[in-house]
């Protein structure tokens, strides 16, 4: 009996001396929404995006200001010069959309490739924060519900943004001395 009593004894000083797991979350899109990284690549981006639509809108106005001017010379012309210079006119806007879609295609992939790395910095800067902080765990609260509660004092994400952003102006600081 005297064994038992030891060995219970035993293995409650030994539970009782586990180190507790320290776990946490974070909303993952507020993060990389806040990253300011993302911040300025979104607003260099726009500059990119807003270039393409005035010359998407500037190549419409031209392609309209042609077949106005066709329209007013077709009926002056015969009807197959007039057809002729019609297919003309189709074509060229035709051309034109695919070349703008072909545009917007590879501007889209690139934002989105951009976007991916900026995720991965953040996915391996949490990595790397929840190590030097000693977390055993750094959750992802998502819209999908990966975290479908957690307590507020268990909620790390405006520290990791701080953090984050505190980091990316470091490297930038660091980059301009360069």
């Amino acid at each position: 009996m005297k064994k038992i009593v030891v060995a219970l004894v035993t293995l409650a000083i030994f539970t009782s001396c586990q180190k507790q797991d320290k776990i946490a979350f974070v909303d993952n899109a507020k993060v990389v929404k806040e990253f300011n990284k993302k911040k300025n690549f979104e607003a260099k981006f726009q500059t990119k995006i807003d270039a393409f639509n005035k010359k998407a809108d500037s190549l419409d106005k031209a392609i309209q200001m042609e077949a106005q001017a066709f329209q007013t010379r077709a009926q002056k012309m015969n009807q197959s010069k007039a057809e002729q210079e019609y297919q003309a006119l189709v074509q060229k806007k035709q051309m034109q959309d695919y070349q703008l879609g072909n545009e917007e295609k590879l501007l889209k992939a690139e934002g989105q490739k951009e976007i991916d790395t900026l995720v991965k910095q953040v996915k391996a800067f949490v990595k790397d924060y929840g190590k030097k902080n000693g977390y055993t765990f750094i959750l992802g609260a998502n819209e999908a519900g990966s975290v479908m509660y957690g307590a507020e004092d268990k909620d790390i994400t405006d520290a990791v943004i701080k953090a984050l952003n505190g980091d990316s102006k470091e490297v930038e600081e660091s980059k301009e001395k360069e």
